[in-house]
C-alpha cells in the first residue's frame, strides 16, 4: 500500500497505478510513503542523507525489509524529462520503477537495468 502526499503546488502524474507499480515490484504486504517534492526540500533531504547539495530527481530509502519511503522531486522532473527523450509523466514513472527497483534490494548494474527494463515493460513506460 502506498501513502502519496504532495508538498508542491504542482499537480503530481496520474498516468500511472502507482500502487498496482509498488505492489509488481516489491509485493502487496509492502508499505510505501511517496512524496512529491520541491526542490528545497529534496536539496535538504540529499545534502543529509547523501552529504550532497543539491536537489536531485529522486531519492529512496528502505526502511526495514517491508517499508519505505520515496522523495520524488516534480521541478528537477520538470527540467530533465528532455534530457532523457520522455515526455514528463513518463519520467517521472520511469523515476518510479528506478526507485521501486532500489527499495527491493539492488543497486546500479546489469541486475538492476533488467528489473527496470521489465517493470518499465510492463507497465507502458
Amino acid at each position: 500500500m502506498i501513502d502519496i502526499s504532495n508538498t508542491t503546488r504542482s499537480v503530481f502524474p496520474k498516468k500511472y497505478n502507482y500502487n498496482e507499480m509498488a505492489a509488481a515490484v516489491l509485493g502487496n504486504k509492502y508499505e510505501l510513503s511517496l512524496v512529491f517534492c520541491g526542490e528545497h526540500l529534496m536539496r535538504k533531504i540529499n545534502r543529509e542523507s547523501r552529504g550532497k547539495d543539491y536537489a536531485t530527481n529522486i531519492l529512496s530509502f528502505p526502511l526495514s525489509g517491508t517499508t519505505g519511503e520515496m522523495f520524488i522531486c516534480l521541478p528537477v522532473c520538470k527540467k530533465q524529462y528532455k534530457n532523457f527523450d520522455r515526455t514528463f509523466e513518463n519520467f517521472v514513472g520511469f523515476l518510479f520503477v528506478h526507485g521501486l527497483v532500489h527499495l527491493k534490494g539492488h543497486d546500479h548494474g546489469a541486475t538492476m537495468d533488467r528489473l527496470e527494463s521489465k517493470f518499465r515493460k510492463q507497465f507502458g513506460i
